[in-house]
């Protein structure tokens, strides 16, 4: 059998499971199959999410069963504006021998895990917020001078309420664009509704169980990364991402007059990542332009900004992104 063949073999038989995680999934976070696909996405790309969304929609639940479901390790901090980031991170304490000897011995915090839930992140202090930063990127965190590595896989999926805004410190840009995607969690609709209503109101409920193991989704991020990627899709990320930065000579009138900042190379590395992603839970070989127009929004809307007179007038981030995309697929499927 050729490599080729191997590799067919390999993404069906993942796209399989994939199947099957999504099914356990929906055992215990009923419906919102687009946010369950996002977070999976994340996970595939071996990165991270950001989940906004009102209180009461299920987002800790959610994280809570990603965990049993692809064999995770987990752990959960609750963000306050006291937490310290050695109540992340972990710290130094001294232990004194039985003979009378000292000596310094370090307590991990729970950012030692596989994945991290870091609830309502935008409560704790920037001093706080950094604490993740290197261990976001670099998946190691410095304490006492010495740098401890967190192993892998490890994920960091974090919730925001997108209306409190009392008391809470908004997420710098580089933190920011070390979410892979944002997510955005909505209300259900009235039939997913009712079902939550009689699944989670009985005497008792059902139950979600694992169905990868941690060596598995390694193993599946490893694929992700060997499937092929059209030249043409590689292309499409690029005029994507370059349309929405108001300096290059390709940005429309309206993006120059609106966008205060665009997107990174980051921005066109997580692209890549989440279509090849996208292609894979929907059951096929390789992404095309249409998984390119479908992740535009939640890998670019917390990577650019809207300058003041944008804000001002109300514009929305949100239909811009969605209206250039589909400008660009149609000018390239004209061409």
């Amino acid at each position: 059998m050729s490599e080729a063949e191997d590799m067919v073999t390999e993404i069906e038989a993942l796209g399989e499971k994939l199947s099957e995680a999504k099914a356990s999934i929906t055992k215990r976070f009923i419906g919102q199959e687009r946010v369950v696909e996002l977070t999976l996405t994340a996970l595939l790309c071996g990165g991270h999410g950001l989940l906004i969304g009102l209180p009461g929609l299920g987002k800790t639940r959610l994280v809570e069963t990603l965990s049993t479901v692809m064999g995770l390790q987990g752990n959960r901090v609750q963000f306050t504006p006291d937490l310290m980031p050695a109540d992340i991170l972990g710290s130094e304490v001294l232990d004194t021998a039985s003979d009378g000897s000292r000596a310094f011995r370090f307590i991990q915090g729970p950012i030692f895990c596989q994945l991290l839930m870091a609830d309502e992140i935008n409560r704790a202090s920037p001093r706080t917020q950094s604490a993740l930063l290197q261990a976001m990127q670099e998946k190691t965190v410095t304490v006492a001078g010495e740098n401890r590595s967190l192993g892998s896989p490890f994920h960091v999926l974090a919730t925001q309420n997108p209306i409190e805004q009392e008391g809470t410190y908004p997420l710098p840009e580089a933190q920011l664009d070390r979410f892979l995607v944002q997510i955005d969690v909505q209300y259900p609709d009235r039939d997913t509704e009712r079902d939550i209503l009689l699944a989670t109101t009985g005497e008792a409920e059902e139950s979600s169980t694992g169905v990868f193991t941690a060596d598995e989704l390694l193993a599946a991020q490893t694929l992700l990364r060997r499937m092929p990627v059209g030249e043409s899709v590689v292309e499409m990320i690029l005029d994507l991402v370059r349309a929405f930065r108001p300096e290059e000579e390709t940005a429309s009138q309206q993006v120059r007059e609106t966008v205060a900042w665009g997107p990174g190379p980051r921005a066109a590395q997580a692209l890549m990542l989440t279509v090849r992603a996208r292609a894979l839970l929907q059951g096929r070989l390789a992404p095309s332009a249409e998984d390119v127009i479908d992740m535009a929004r939640p890998v670019l809307s917390h990577r650019m900004a809207l300058n003041f007179a944008a804000r001002a007038r109300g514009d929305s981030l949100t239909d811009l992104i969605e209206s250039t995309a589909n400008a660009l697929s149609g000018a390239k499927a004209a061409a």
